[in-house]
């Protein structure tokens, strides 16, 4: 039994009011959770407040309350991210990805609608692609790529590759479990990533939302969280065109480190890009040429 009214506009009230002390933004989350179970929207429960829900939705809506209460992120919950305009499932094998990576997406798309039009395709390579993000987001703005989705995870892989297929994608996405480039093969125009960064000592001082529900594999960097980009550095010019780029995210304090170790393997730095907030986020290199 729930103590939750079944009409939906105090339904609403009172899931904000439950809450109101455990989230940053408790009137958004409790809208999110109430319209995603009952299939209602805003218009409806200013316009029709007293429209009564079944007590299987009610329930519904109370068991979500109560683990967003208990600090589970609300996007978990609802088991899906929008992210650059897409609908993305997430599952327990996948970083939740947020608005800052799709800095990335923007930073390369002028360079893959350059080289899709050029050449009438463009070829990317999408390390770590966890449920698909940066790769499905340039697939579904330039037509003629096509994308090749890499991730340790099985679990990621299925997601990812579930996502492409709901978006329509599925015939220009191909998912491949491998340990970075191990089993990749081919040339490609971008190999892009948003890799682990974070250092292995931080994480726990994460914030709870993050080091409890995101995968650690998608999360620890090493010792100083630069581990990944040194072996993109150091393997990418094997599997990359050469007029191609690499586009990685970064933490917002890495950005001369990640600088520095692509310098070491030759590549220079075609352009830095800063996210919503300001802060340094993406990083765009080209091989020096000879």
């Amino acid at each position: 039994m729930t103590d939750l009214p079944d009409a939906l506009g105090p339904l609403l009230r009172e899931a904000r009011a439950r809450l109101g002390t455990t989230v940053d933004d408790p009137a958004l989350d409790a809208r999110l959770i109430v319209e995603h179970f009952s299939g209602t929207t805003r218009t409806q429960a200013i316009a029709d407040p007293e429209r009564r829900l079944g007590a299987g939705i009610v329930a519904e809506i109370d068991a979500a309350l109560k683990r967003r209460a208990g600090g589970e992120p609300v996007h978990r919950i609802l088991g899906y991210r929008e992210f650059y305009g897409l609908r993305l499932s997430l599952s327990p094998e996948t970083l939740e990805p947020r608005p800052d990576t799709e800095t990335l997406v923007e930073a390369i798309l002028p360079f893959v609608k350059a080289v899709a039009a050029r050449e009438g395709r463009c070829r990317i390579l999408d390390l770590g692609t966890g449920t698909g993000a940066i790769a499905l987001a340039l697939l579904s703005v330039v037509p003629t790529a096509n994308a090749t989705g890499v991730d340790l995870s099985a679990g990621a892989l299925a997601t990812a590759a579930s996502n492409a297929g709901k978006l329509g994608l599925a015939g220009r996405f191909t998912a491949l479990q491998s340990d970075w480039f191990e089993k990749v093969s081919g040339r490609y125009h971008l190999i892009a990533a948003n890799p682990p960064y974070i250092s292995s000592e931080d994480i726990g001082n994460l914030q709870d939302e993050v080091r409890n529900f995101d995968p650690r594999l998608a999360l620890d960097g090493g010792a100083d969280g630069l581990n990944p980009y040194r072996t993109i550095a150091a393997e990418a010019a094997r599997f990359l065109e050469t007029e191609g780029r690499i586009a990685v995210e970064i933490g917002h304090t890495q950005r001369n480190e990640v600088c520095e170790i692509f310098a070491a393997a030759g590549y220079v730095s075609g352009g830095a890009f800063r996210d919503l907030g300001g802060n340094d986020r993406v990083i765009v290199f080209e091989r020096i040429k000879p």
